[in-house]
């Protein structure tokens, strides 16, 4: 059933179940971005793989999901979208069983690409389908019901991996996207329609070049930010390659998308002003969104030695505060409160949290220095978000919105990526340089460290150990221990870092939305 846009606008019924619809959508695929991420030893034991070879279970998924993501506009062009979306649903939830089923690492990794394929789908169509079955003036709610599965989903992803892990096995973190995916794709074709996008192309016309430099540029880009701290970034041929093959395919995709008549992504799309804005504070936002949801865990397993599940239990407050914030926020955004001003707090309350994690973390830290700082984070994400979504949108008509849902989306994606991979290598890089600067306090002419040592080596002796055992004991305590408080360290520096990155951002958006004066924000979604 095609439809003109006008008539996509729902009420009552029908817009609840797909609003439902697709929120349960969009959960699905971003809590399968990070699900995974604490099931990985058990697979590596269960399917004999080495680490390197199971990083590919993520990587896998992630490259099929940046590939993707600009495509859906143009592939909901072609095939309609609710077609699309439950094609997308159904191959999205065929290869969780397929996931499940897997015999070898390799055949996970195959079937996690397919999986990120109908996954990136999920993400943008939901938002589209969302944005334009309300009218303009909610479309603020609308864009804050979408971000509550955009905000909790990664942060679900990792209590309820470890709770699946503790209590059953690895597939079935696959197997719960089953029943889900079935009454989604069943309700998709009941309730969704599609818009009347006019002649589709015929084969010899589609754009087969712009396809292949977009793979190019993407997914050759997001292996070197996965897999670049690993493999030591520039000293890595491969590395090397591949970011030569990104910057190139770049390039010819950009020359491409603006000469052929059939473009795969429409790029004329990003002339609109509040959508220029709107991808770069995406990108920002998934920078501090996927970049915090990833120090928080590995820190407080790695360093305080909690386990998966409670790690990823700590920060639900935070996301069931940005959840119950969200519609607070569409109902201002609907009231005429500027965006930009919203997006403004929301980064200074971002920067807030940072600082505020860089004062609490020690290698003692417990859950209640956490607790109020994480629920501060919560409040500056859900200032974020909706007002981010609603200012790119907000002057966008027809196709256009489903254009600049892939971009904003594509953007917030490559933010984490791009946040996960600098954070990772300045983690390993500021903890070698805090180790450097910390070893000459361990002078051992020093008195105090003497005597530390000295204390260290009969308490191995009181054990049984002989004065030589005892004696290497204690210094791999002390070794430990300045690995431990280096890392620390690493950890409070990269919390001021990306606390900095969101300051310097406020007065940049006020500039902006100065600039843009002929397009109020607020005024727009009216």
């Amino acid at each position: 059933m095609s439809v003109h846009a006008d008539d996509l606008v729902e009420y009552g019924f029908r817009r609840v179940i797909i609003t439902i619809t697709a929120v349960m959508c969009a959960l699905l695929e971003i809590v399968d971005t990070t699900i995974v991420n604490v099931a990985l030893t058990n697979m590596r034991g269960s399917l004999g793989a080495t680490l390197t070879d199971v990083a590919w279970v993520i990587t896998a998924y992630a490259i099929a999901n940046v590939i993707v993501i600009p495509m859906t506009s143009w592939l909901s062009q072609q095939f309609g979208r609710r077609n699309y979306f439950a094609v997308s649903i159904i191959l999205f939830t065929t290869a969780s069983f397929l996931c499940g089923n897997a015999t070898n690492i390799w055949e996970l990794v195959a079937f996690r690409f397919i999986q990120g394929l109908g996954g990136g789908a999920l993400l943008v169509t939901a938002q589209t389908i969302i944005t334009e079955s309300y009218p303009a003036e909610k479309r603020g709610m609308a864009q804050a019901i979408y971000g509550m599965g955009v905000i909790v989903g990664p942060t679900l992803g990792p209590p309820l991996g470890g709770y699946i892990i503790d209590h059953a096995s690895w597939p079935f973190i696959f197997y719960i996207n089953i029943p889900i995916g079935i009454i989604a794709a069943i309700l998709t074709l009941t309730f969704v329609k599609s818009p009347k996008y006019g002649e589709k192309l015929r084969s010899n016309q589609v754009d087969w070049w712009g396809i292949l430099f977009l793979i190019a540029f993407i997914g050759s880009l997001q292996f070197v930010l996965e897999h670049g701290q690993q493999d030591d970034w520039f000293n890595d041929n491969f590395i090397i390659f591949l970011s030569i093959v990104s910057f190139v395919g770049l390039l010819a995709f950009i020359w491409r998308e603006l000469t052929y008549a059939h473009p795969i992504v429409n790029l004329n799309v990003l002339k609109d002003g509040n959508l220029r804005i709107g991808i770069l504070m995406s990108f920002i936002m998934g920078f501090g969104l996927y970049g915090s949801t990833l120090i928080i865990p590995i820190y407080t397993q790695s360093i305080l030695g909690w386990t998966a599940t409670d790690a990823g239990l700590l920060l639900i407050p935070g996301s069931i505060t940005t959840a119950i914030m969200m519609p607070f926020i569409g109902k201002m955004i609907q009231k005429g409160v500027p965006q930009g001003y919203m997006v403004a707090c929301g980064f200074f309350v971002f920067f807030l949290f940072t600082f505020w994690m860089n004062q609490v973390m020690t290698p003692d830290t417990g859950v209640e220095h956490f607790y109020w700082a994480l629920i501060l984070r919560g409040i500056g994400l859900g200032l974020l978000f909706v007002p981010v979504t609603t200012l790119s949108l907000s002057t966008l008509k027809g196709k256009s919105i489903g254009e600049g849902a892939a971009f904003t989306g594509m953007m917030r994606q490559l933010g984490g990526s791009f946040g996960i991979a600098i954070i990772t290598t300045y983690i390993t890089r500021l903890a070698q340089k805090h180790r450097v600067d910390l070893l000459p306090h361990l002078d051992g002419t020093r008195l105090e460290v003497q005597q530390r040592i000295i204390g260290l080596q009969k308490s191995f002796m009181a054990k049984g150990y002989s004065s030589n055992e005892a004696l290497n004991k204690a210094h791999q305590i002390l070794e430990y221990s300045v690995m431990k408080q280096s890392t620390v360290l690493s950890y409070m520096d990269i919390f001021l870092y990306l606390g900095l990155l969101f300051l310097f951002c406020i007065p940049i958006i006020l500039l902006i939305k100065k600039g843009k004066s002929k397009i109020d924000p607020a005024e727009a979604i009216h």
